[in-house]
């Protein structure tokens, strides 16, 4: 295998990308709503504004905890990929 050849990714690793993602991405948007609706003098401190306010207090350190866990699985991968080559 040449050494510029690039590591696929296994299932694994492709939902934990899309899982990050996906909060990730959930997150910012219920951030940038927030903004907005607080722009547009919407009253955001009651109703359905609270959760959408919570989301990203729960979306954002679930993305961080999950790039921590993609990483480890990452890592294992390439060692043993490394090690089964060599």
């Amino acid at each position: 295998m040449a050494n510029d050849t690039a590591v696929p990714l296994n299932r694994i690793e492709r939902v934990l990308a899309y899982m990050i993602g996906s909060s990730a991405g959930l997150s910012i948007l219920a951030i940038v709503a927030t903004l907005v609706a607080n722009l547009a003098g919407v009253a955001t401190r009651e109703g359905a504004w609270l959760v959408v306010a919570a989301v990203p207090l729960v979306g954002l350190p679930l993305a961080f905890a999950l790039i921590v866990v993609f990483l480890i699985v990452s890592v294992v991968r390439r060692r043993r990929l490394a090690q089964d080559a060599g």
